[in-house]
């Protein structure tokens, strides 16, 4: 899943929450999915990181 797609739904996710139209038999889901994506954002973002890192270092 690439990270755009990733945050769209955790977008989604929380405007449904803060919306109220997520019912308590979905919240527990709800929450996990949103965990889950959060994860994969976090990943994600740190390898970008990494490699935008060693690419500065290659160039100086």
């Amino acid at each position: 899943m690439k990270y755009e797609e990733a945050l769209r739904k955790l977008e989604d996710i929380v405007a449904r929450m803060e919306a109220g139209d997520v019912d308590v038999d979905q919240l527990a889901e709800q929450l996990k999915q949103a965990q889950q994506l959060i994860a994969l954002c976090r990943d994600k973002l740190t390898k970008a990181d990494e490699e935008i890192k060693k690419i500065l270092e290659k160039t100086e």
